[in-house]
């Protein structure tokens, strides 16, 4: 990288200070202020931290996003999904969304370490989470919102919360869509939220079925467009390179853009989670239109949608903790 990592933070900070979505919570628990008094430099110390890993690894702003999602579909906004096992918590890392996939487990620990620091056992790891992938996302490129704060963690974790709420890539849109409505989330929210694919990367195994046998009779899927089939199966044969990455958006891969809704429209979407957009229905289809057409609805749809989701049944007052570090509970 030409660029020194310090020029890079430094950068990477200013670019915070463009247009910022302010939004509501729907629990008044829930504010962007709440760290104002008890750790101010709370959200600077996450961003800094988020800064230096993704100056590292562009690749980590999409892992540290889906951190969050994946984290909030389970058992809600509680950092569960950090916890290791130990006694009688089994990890949800180990689920199959998350088994050799799910990542930036490091660099929420190095932002818990730095807030430990500042000011002892008083910011949450899933509000770090949630800042995370705020931070994540502007440093792609993407757009700036509040972020609702005040959440505290989970004791438990649930790996078959994990295993089943949490959509698959091989699930069918309505599977999909029943998944994100059992978390209070609407269509809206499905086809913003899934904008997300515009950073980052899948596995060869994660779509494979889709290559070179879709519906069980050993033929490609006809929805994917088969000159951009025939590259993928040069790095993802029938068997073998299972954990061979590919881009989620081949166009701009590190830029959080709409260039992933534009994908979908030239039936160039990776996953069969992503194409059902545009195949299964014509609501999605809609606003998968009209998001590749404006960029700046989609970013604000986004950025609404991502409140919302860090909304799903949050931890307040006196329910959890406030771990000391974010893979244990404090007992243990």
């Amino acid at each position: 990288m030409a660029q020194s990592t310090s020029f890079f933070v430094l950068v990477a900070l200013l670019a915070f200070a463009p247009i910022c979505f302010s939004f509501k919570s729907d629990n008044d628990n829930l504010y962007p202020q709440y760290y104002y008094k008890s750790c101010p430099q709370a959200q600077e110390i996450v961003k800094s931290v988020v800064a230096k890993a993704v100056a590292k690894e562009a690749r980590m702003a999409a892992s540290l996003l889906r951190l969050h999602f994946h984290d909030c579909f389970v058992k809600g906004c509680d950092a569960s999904l950090l916890l290791d096992s130990r006694g009688s918590i089994v990890t949800e890392k180990r689920s199959n969304p998350n088994r050799n996939s799910a990542r930036g487990f490091d660099v929420i620990d190095d932002i818990k370490s730095a807030l430990e620091k500042e000011c002892p056992q008083t910011v949450s790891c899933a509000d770090i989470l949630a800042l995370a992938a705020r931070d994540s996302t502007v440093l792609a490129g993407g757009p700036n919102w509040e972020v609702p704060l005040g959440r505290r963690d989970s004791r438990s974790a649930s790996l078959s919360g994990s295993n089943n709420n949490i959509p698959a890539p091989n699930n069918t849109f309505d599977s999909i869509l029943s998944k994100f409505k059992r978390q209070g989330l609407d269509l809206v929210d499905l086809v913003a939220l899934s904008g997300s694919h515009t950073i980052g990367n899948s596995r060869c195994t994660s779509f494979r079925q889709r290559l070179y046998n879709q519906s069980g009779n050993n033929k490609p899927d006809s929805t994917l467009d088969q000159s951009y089939a025939a590259q993928l199966r040069n790095r993802c044969p029938k068997s073998g390179g299972d954990q061979n990455l590919f881009f989620l958006d081949f166009v701009s891969p590190t830029k959080f853009d709409n260039s992933y809704f534009k994908l979908l429209l030239a039936s160039k979407g990776l996953l069969n989670s992503d194409q059902v957009l545009t195949t299964k229905s014509q609501a999605s289809l809609a606003l998968v239109k009209q998001y590749a057409e404006d960029n700046a609805l989609f970013f604000d749809h986004f950025a609404k949608s991502m409140v919302k989701m860090g909304n799903i049944s949050p931890l307040t007052g006196s329910s959890g903790e406030i771990r000391k570090t974010c893979r244990k509970i404090n007992s243990s």
